[in-house]
């Protein structure tokens, strides 16, 4: 079922842009004292060509980046249910680095004058809210290969490389759904006045 919508999804957010391209001409062509910015004006290709890479380069972005390289980790390390005691070992290990992780963590947010906290001490808005994500993404993919390696799941770095890669090409759909809504939304924010 993806197979057929999500083609057919990108092609719509493609032609939603050109056609908001097309809009936004006739517009300011039709109506200049509008104050609606056409795209295919000089000011507009400038805009469009110049800002193109800085409009996709968002922390969402690196964020979904990062938590597609946990899920391939995360995936690869064949995490379930132990059966086996070499499991059972592997995920003692990764509870014991996950705790110690997560004590690191509260360590630098909850102590008074602690690192991540903002100036005011406050939690949110702070360096720690900032990183919530890229941090729990670290979390799970090091958890994930401690795991790996200590059930033998990872043999060796090229097997961590690959979860790591597998988890960027499963989520590849979502990196070009991002970009087609991403300009999509800033050349409406563009366009209008």
């Amino acid at each position: 079922m993806s197979r057929k919508i999500l083609p057919r999804l990108a092609l719509t957010l493609f032609l939603a842009q050109l056609l908001l391209v097309l809009v936004s001409w006739i517009w300011s062509a039709a109506m200049p004292m509008s104050g609606v910015h056409s795209l295919l004006s000089s000011e507009g290709i400038r805009w469009f060509l110049g800002r193109f890479a800085h409009v996709l380069a968002t922390p969402l972005l690196v964020w979904i980046l990062l938590l597609a390289m946990a899920w391939g980790c995360l995936h690869r390390c064949g995490l379930r249910r132990p059966q086996t005691y070499r499991e059972h070992r592997a995920l003692w290990f990764a509870v014991a680095f996950l705790a110690v992780y997560v004590g690191v963590v509260l360590l630098l947010t909850v102590m008074p004058h602690a690192v991540l906290l903002s100036a005011l001490g406050t939690l949110w808005p702070s360096p720690f809210s900032a990183s919530i994500v890229p941090v729990t993404a670290f979390g799970l993919l090091a958890a994930s290969v401690v795991y790996g390696m200590v059930a033998g799941t990872f043999q060796s770095l090229a097997d961590v490389y690959e979860s790591l890669i597998e988890g960027i090409r499963q989520s590849a759909p979502l990196l070009l759904f991002y970009i087609l809504l991403t300009q999509f939304y800033y050349s409406f924010c563009f366009v209008l006045p």
